[in-house]
């Protein structure tokens, strides 16, 4: 079959490929463009485009064809569609000539030409700033000593990290929840600001909104264990890239540049965005990227911060925080977290069979659901307890006089909802956010209605005229306007005040009773519900099993369908092709 003749109505055979519209499109563009009489040059740029949306920078076919099947996830009967030297039509591609053609070719990797300038950006300003000298700060092993105290098992990595951020013109610090990211940002901050002639400018910032929200309260809590006159200099207000960037690029001339750039959740960074939130950071600014790289990857396409640990380019600049000062890695989540993110499916195995069944069990830390056909009402009323406390603060503000809810009960009623995150590995199906929920609006008493009080919501897009990001979380809630009660949505905003927004403006809006792990990055919940479909599904591997336990604080549940996927998707990896490492 050429692939010409795969259409739209052609894709359901067992014998077909999963190649979309967009697929095909670039690949009958290019020939129009420039024909070819190898079939094989309309395959590598209609897989190129194909691999682009799941994730990857590029093809890379440098294991081809024997690793084929695990490159495109395939099934044998639609890899038989492929034509058998289609690696060896690499080089003779003529989509890849000139400064403006199509696709590139490095190697044995086939880009797309707007992801092959990304990663070339990343690279070539990485080394750039590399070469940069920064001025160490004055007695910087005494004021060392004076920050961390004597160094010890727990400490020293912090102290190496601080240290390093201190001298050079990039720092990597990477490691999983409670390592201490967000305190040796503190004390970096600190150090560099008594070796200060003036105040520092600092950019703090985060992929999401949600994440920025995080990042502003773990600094905010930070400070407030220093000395007033020491707290006063530093920086706790966070925002997101996009904003961010907005701001340099109005103000880029009128603005003075920062000194110090700090951006968390790194892992949420895709190869594009990266590529220009790296052009948008002075050369002249220290550049500190926070993330755990054994978290999933970002939603669009790359794995910047897994391919930079990884690699040759940062790992001289590369610190790896080890020590969890919120878990222990002996039991309970932690216990949980390592079994996971090692990919010891039996020691996850023992650790289930270990754990009570029941929702949120008793009091043990992490229990487990088997799931049967349906959610019953049982477990749905053992679920939506753990948001007992919201809902009688909801009900309060609709029974108060005028109905209406200020700023002040707004932020109070995000704060409490927020206590509880059920975690949905994928958005259909019986076990899919879609169907929890329309389950947990009707549970907690909530209309069959488009918008209501107490509607909670996730923006999935940037909206620059509203100001909400992609990520941003709200309320629907009752608000005074122009002397009438109506329905409104608070959005926290980074500097711990509220913005409101009329429903009707709101385009691109989710439902987050349950919320997909994916949404969940950047979120830390007391209470979390893990929910695992009972098919498998490419997304169920290691890095979203490890991410979505790891968004607890206190308590976690495991509802699984099918335990056994939960086991094998411990033996998964993502495993994104790129140049970066």
């Amino acid at each position: 079959m050429s692939l010409s003749q795969l259409t739209r109505n052609d894709w359901s055979g067992t014998s077909r490929t999963p190649l979309n519209g967009l697929d095909l499109s670039l690949a009958q563009l290019c020939h129009s463009l420039q024909p070819s009489d190898d079939l094989r040059h309309r395959w590598l740029a209609a897989l190129v485009s194909h691999q682009w949306g799941r994730g990857h920078a590029c093809l890379d076919l440098a294991g081809w064809p024997q690793q084929a099947a695990a490159m495109l996830d395939w099934t044998a009967e639609q890899l038989q569609a492929l034509p058998d030297d289609l690696a060896a039509g690499l080089h003779s591609l003529p989509w890849t000539q000139g400064d403006n053609s199509p696709l590139v070719c490095a190697g044995k990797r086939l880009y797309l030409r707007r992801a092959w300038l990304a990663e070339q950006t990343i690279k070539d300003n990485l080394t750039t700033r590399l070469q940069q000298s920064m001025k160490a700060p004055a007695g910087l092993q005494q004021q060392l000593d004076t920050l961390f105290g004597a160094a010890t098992a727990h400490t020293d990595r912090q102290r190496q990290a601080c240290a390093h951020a201190a001298q050079h013109a990039v720092t990597l610090i990477t490691g999983g929840p409670g390592t201490g990211k967000t305190n040796t940002v503190v004390k970096l901050l600190q150090l560099l600001q008594a070796d200060a002639q003036a105040p520092l400018r600092v950019a703090l910032t985060a992929p999401t909104g949600k994440a920025a929200a995080r990042l502003s309260q773990t600094m905010a809590q930070a400070r407030n264990r220093l000395p007033a006159a020491v707290a006063a200099a530093l920086p706790w207000q966070a925002q997101t890239l996009h904003r961010w960037l907005l701001a340099v690029s109005a103000d880029s001339a009128a603005a003075l540049p920062p000194d110090v750039v700090v951006i968390d959740e790194a892992s949420m960074i895709d190869l594009e965005m990266m590529a220009r939130v790296l052009q948008s950071v002075p050369l002249t600014a220290r550049l500190v990227l926070l993330g755990d790289k054994d978290q999933l990857a970002s939603v669009e396409a790359g794995a910047v911060m897994a391919q930079l640990c990884q690699g040759k380019l940062l790992s001289a600049h590369t610190v790896s925080l080890l020590h969890s000062h919120r878990f222990d890695d002996s039991q309970g989540i932690g216990q949980w977290a390592r079994a996971a993110n090692s990919g010891d499916m039996a020691g996850l195995q023992q650790l289930w069979q270990q754990a009570p069944e029941g929702c949120f069990q008793g009091n043990a830390v992490v229990s487990r659901l088997t799931a049967a056909d349906s959610v019953d009402k049982t477990t749905l009323a053992q679920l939506t307890a753990g948001w007992q406390p919201w809902l009688a603060q909801l009900s309060d503000v609709l029974q108060s006089s005028g109905k209406a809810c200020d700023d002040e009960q707004a932020l109070a009623l995000l704060h409490s909802f927020s206590r509880q995150g059920v975690l949905c590995a994928v958005r259909d199906g019986r076990w899919g956010v879609h169907a929890f929920n329309r389950q947990l609006q009707q549970a907690l008493g909530f209309p069959d209605t488009a918008w209501y009080s107490g509607r909670p919501v996730m923006a999935r897009r940037n909206d620059y005229a509203l100001g909400i990001m992609n990520g941003d979380s709200g309320l629907c809630l009752p608000r005074l306007v122009d002397g009438a009660v109506r329905l409104c949505v608070a959005f926290a905003d980074a500097g711990g005040g509220v913005r409101w927004q009329v429903p009707g403006r709101l385009d691109d809006i989710d439902t987050v009773f349950a919320m997909t792990v994916h949404q969940s990055q950047g979120s830390e919940f007391e209470l979390v519900m893990l929910v695992l479909p009972e098919r498998p599904a490419p997304i169920l591997t290691r890095e979203l099993i490890y991410t979505g336990i790891t968004r607890a604080r206190r308590r976690l549940c495991v509802w699984a369908a099918a335990p056994g996927l939960l086991f094998k998707a411990c033996g998964q990896r993502v495993q994104r092709s790129g140049g970066l490492q």
